[in-house]
């Protein structure tokens, strides 16, 4: 069977009638048209899967069950809450697009929705048909696979035209879940699972033998690679951290103190952390000085039974964690 014979209307037919019986129905996000909860599922998984995403976004519901109460909260207890998530511009930006809907209202457009902080044309898109049975297309990373692979497109303004193509006139939340439920579990970036996919015969890039080549690979290139000094000031086990600006890495987050000049008298060098962004790779060197007699650094005091309700970002807590552990 080829693509002319069922497209686009048949498209979407054998997608919803696949996610009706092989689809992810029981996400904690589902089953609901409230656009806070949507919004907020949707925010957290941008980058990041569905199972790390899952206990978040409990913790976030049960802590703020409204938008009026995250907007009321400190851009720092939201922060708290979002540690360990990563890519922590996303928590940031949930505060202020809070705040904003607070006051005037949830958008029912994608496009309206696509203005709130943090929130891009296919995030808008899914809220939007999940909230409001929008007719709008999505195009994340699971979907630009999908249909990169079936059409045989490289291009990504050609895909969006592709995807609005695709979009049925009727069970368009079902279709977008769809979508994603396949790319996440059967057209998967390595070895996808072709036999059970519903429109394997008329996959393009199957047919050709060129799974492996579309959505094209990205240029891997070598990261730069930057280094930090952490003083680590300890005493009666507890830490000397800093709130970092909000502009830059890990804004608005609690770190121990950057040291540019030289190593403290009885500083002790502790084993380099490894982390990685998206842009570079940074290597820190954390130096323990234990019960400085005074500081210059302005902070707060941690104590290291805190750490794990704190605001910090994954290196601080990996550096917390070895203390604990080494009883240090």
């Amino acid at each position: 069977m080829g693509l002319r014979e069922w497209y686009p209307m048949r498209f979407a037919d054998k997608l919803i009638r696949w996610q009706r019986r092989h689809g992810r129905h029981d996400l904690p996000w589902q089953g609901t048209r409230d656009p806070y909860r949507i919004w907020l599922s949707e925010v957290m998984l941008q980058q990041t899967q569905v199972t790390t995403v899952i206990p978040y976004y409990r913790r976030f519901i049960a802590k703020y069950p409204t938008v009026d109460l995250l907007a009321a909260a400190s851009e720092e207890q939201v922060l708290e809450l979002w540690s360990g998530l990563g890519y922590y511009a996303r928590g940031r930006n949930l505060h202020k697009a809070a705040m904003e809907i607070s006051a005037t209202g949830f958008p029912r457009k994608a496009v309206d929705i696509a203005q709130l902080p943090g929130v891009g044309r296919s995030t808008a898109a899914a809220i939007a048909a999940f909230s409001y049975g929008e007719r709008a297309a999505i195009l994340d990373g699971n979907v630009k696979r999908v249909l990169a692979r079936v059409f045989l497109i490289a291009e990504k303004d050609a895909l969006w035209k592709q995807a609005e193509a695709l979009l049925p006139k009727r069970n368009i939340e079902r279709y977008t879940q769809a979508l994603m439920d396949l790319g996440a579990s059967v057209c998967t970036r390595a070895n996808p699972r072709c036999d059970r996919c519903p429109v394997a015969k008329a996959c393009r890039a199957r047919r050709s033998g060129r799974t492996a080549d579309f959505p094209p690979p990205r240029q891997r290139r070598e990261l730069p690679q930057r280094d930090a000094t952490w003083l680590v000031l300890r005493r009666n086990r507890a830490v000397l951290v800093e709130r970092r600006p909000s502009a830059g890495i890990w804004g608005g987050l609690w770190c121990f103190p950057e040291l540019s000049g030289k190593r403290p008298r009885g500083a002790k060098a502790l084993e380099p952390i490894e982390h990685g962004f998206t842009h570079f790779r940074l290597r820190i060197l954390p130096l323990l000085l234990e019960n400085p007699t005074r500081t210059a650094v302005s902070g707060r005091w941690l104590a290291l039974e805190e750490a794990e309700r704190a605001a910090l970002p994954a290196p601080v807590k990996t550096l917390l964690a070895r203390l604990r552990a080494e009883g240090r």
